[in-house]
């Protein structure tokens, strides 16, 4: 353990003072000094003021939030009755609540009372028992202790939360909008006026984003209102002054900024002008103007010529079924890095597996995901952010950007765009106090051989499994939408876009069938002539499958039969306007069936009620036996 004398004098200056037990456990988890907005909220957020906090990327506001609740819950007179909640950390994504549970456990380790009841915890779901370990240690009653519970959707049920919550009756809930919003409609569960503390809503703009502004109005409106309020996040945006108004009492406004003084150019105004960023002044943030098809061939580049090599880079890419084809033709481009994909629809432990599996990496490893990895999460040694699809949100740009550069390590970020208009998105992040500089070291070139190998690579990838065709093509029409529907719209325009040569960026054997291809009078077939009768799957039954649905087809328009004869209904293509009323009529009848439970359990009686509950507690433990029991297999990607 380092000793407290490196711990800057700055953390022992904080007025009101911390503990001492806490200035041991920031000099063991190396964070010697303070931070600007560490400096500025946690004294504001200790004393009776609410906060709105807005700071760049990696300025140390996880601890900016958690070392104040923690003093606060642990300077009560009298320690939080059982059943009762003093603090609530609301996060937009699994990930990063997982992140802040992580920094509170690590942070607790130090705290004695805390540290025994969070090692029994441990002990009780662990399926090993150490018969040398040291007996628990005892405190008297009435110790105080801060005891955490992480709350996320996806393997544990709303019931488990309960349970879980019954017995170790936490004190501080970390998790997500909707699954904190369960727990917190129990009976069994009180924030009252006499234990509630703290509640804290990390990226409060990301939560509105996503669409979780009902949950949040409904959570706040069963805590008291007199409590602390924080809000942090790299960017506050105007929906958040909403948020405001509701849930907090006169707060405090600190905004934590970096000065830069950009050089001159012919758009980014006077030189030598002081502007603000919003990014960390260690994050180089850097583009590079390409064709589409260039691309790979320069991250191969860039993977291999940066000094010194960086152990972890993250590709973001715009849609969850761009993510699951680039993971199958990425190994083929670089060799020497393991290829992890990550994204929101992917089953949940697959994704818990994977994000483990990428910040755990030993090896260079290439994290390719969607913008569900752009906000908060804090991975040790993200050297480099690569931008293959400049997000459709430019707050986005600035999260994405920042998971790079954190906590004062340099940090490369190159996004990269086509020749053309999409050269104005440069003034459009510098006006909005982003700016970004051509990359000049190292220099990348990328001559038309280099990428033509590139393309023969992965198309014959494709050629070899009709599989890995399927999601180029799924692929491809995910993104184009997600192109069309690009907040700044005057710049990135599908019109615009050069078809032939985004094809062979994608390996694609020829461009798919899609209502934005109407205009386009080239070769769709990209210069290939390819028999797909002939084209198979690797997978024995899937291709059999396929050779008796051809032969079917063969047979029927021999006949003459078309498929209403057939008993077919003919199924729209895959991305047109009826998946969208499909969508939308799907979930228009879920809110309906809300509704219509909602009505039935309020005229139950308060004994059916019991009854109906104990019945889902039954159901909920056959759910996680079969859970158990199940062994985890490898996800391969969209079934097609």
């Amino acid at each position: 353990m380092p000793p407290q004398s490196k711990i800057d004098r700055q953390w022992s200056a904080l007025t009101p003072p911390l503990s001492e037990w806490i200035l041991d456990a920031i000099s063991a988890m190396g964070f010697t000094k303070t931070t600007p907005v560490q400096q500025a909220a946690i004294p504001m957020f200790m004393g009776n003021k609410d906060v709105v906090v807005e700071a760049v990327t990696g300025s140390g506001k996880t601890l900016a939030f958690l070392i104040p609740i923690v003093e606060r819950l642990l300077r009560l007179e009298t320690p939080t009755k059982k059943h009762h909640v003093g603090a609530i950390i609301i996060s937009p994504t699994r990930e990063l609540a997982t992140q802040i549970h992580s920094v509170l456990v690590s942070l607790l380790k130090f705290h004695a009372p805390s540290a025994a009841i969070i090692n029994t915890i441990d002990d009780e779901d662990s399926d090993m028992v150490d018969a040398d370990a040291p007996p628990v240690p005892t405190f008297p009653p009435g110790t105080l202790k801060i005891v955490p519970q992480l709350l996320l959707g996806g393997n544990v049920t709303p019931a488990q939360d309960l349970s879980a919550f019954l017995k170790q009756s936490p004190n501080v809930l970390i998790g997500t909008p909707g699954r904190l919003l369960s727990l917190l409609a129990s009976p069994h569960v009180h924030c009252p006026q006499s234990s509630f503390d703290a509640l804290v809503m990390d990226e409060a703009d990301r939560l509105l984003d996503l669409g979780f502004k009902e949950d949040l109005q409904k959570i706040l409106g069963r805590l008291p209102k007199q409590r602390r309020t924080g809000l942090f996040s790299a960017s506050v945006s105007e929906a958040v002054d909403q948020l405001i108004r509701v849930g907090l009492r006169n707060p405090v406004r600190i905004a934590v900024k970096v000065k830069a003084r950009p050089a001159a150019n012919g758009k980014s105004g006077e030189s030598g002008k002081v502007e603000d960023k919003k990014t960390p002044a260690s994050l180089q943030m850097s583009y590079l103007v390409m064709p589409a098809s260039h691309r790979i061939p320069a991250i191969q580049k860039l993977l291999t010529t940066l000094q010194p090599p960086p152990q972890k880079a993250i590709l973001y890419l715009a849609t969850c079924y761009s993510v699951d084809y680039f993971q199958h033709i990425l190994p083929l481009a670089f060799e020497g890095y393991a290829i992890v994909p990550l994204h929101g629809k992917q089953p949940d432990k697959v994704r818990r597996k994977n994000f483990a599996k990428f910040v755990d990496s030993v090896m260079p490893s290439l994290l390719v995901t969607t913008d569900v990895a752009a906000r908060g999460l804090d991975i040790p040694t993200v050297d480099l952010v690569l931008q293959l699809d400049p997000p459709s949100d430019p707050k986005t740009f600035i999260h994405r950007c920042g998971r790079a550069g954190r906590a004062g390590r340099k940090g490369l970020a190159v996004t990269f765009l086509t020749p053309g208009r999409e050269e104005d998105y440069i003034e459009f992040l510098r006006v909005r106090q982003t700016p970004v500089m051509p990359l000049t070291t190292p220099t990348i070139t990328v001559d038309p051989a280099e990428a033509e190998a590139v393309t023969r690579k992965i198309r014959n990838a494709a050629m070899a499994d009709r599989a890995i065709y399927d999601k180029a093509q799924r692929g491809f029409v995910s993104s184009v939408r997600a192109y069309s529907k690009h907040t700044a719209s005057s710049i990135f325009r599908v019109l615009d876009l050069q078809w032939e040569d985004l094809g062979h960026a994608w390996g694609l054997l020829r461009l798919p069938a899609m209502p934005e291809l109407k205009k386009f009078h080239g070769d769709r077939a990209l210069g290939l002539s390819i028999d797909f009768d002939a084209l198979a799957y690797k997978d024995k039954a899937r291709e059999k499958q396929r050779l008796a649905d051809l032969s079917a087809e063969r047979v029927a328009k021999e006949n003459g039969d078309d498929e209403k004869k057939m008993g077919k209904k003919r199924e729209a293509p895959a991305w047109s306007q009826k998946i969208e009323q499909r969508a939308t009529k799907e979930v228009r009848r879920e809110k309906k069936h809300a509704k219509r439970e909602a009505e039935r359990v309020a005229k139950l009686s308060a004994e059916e009620r019991k009854k109906e509950e104990e019945l889902k507690a039954m159901i909920g433990k056959v759910r996680e036996k079969v859970q158990k029991e199940e062994e985890l297999e490898e996800f391969e990607g969209f079934s097609d």
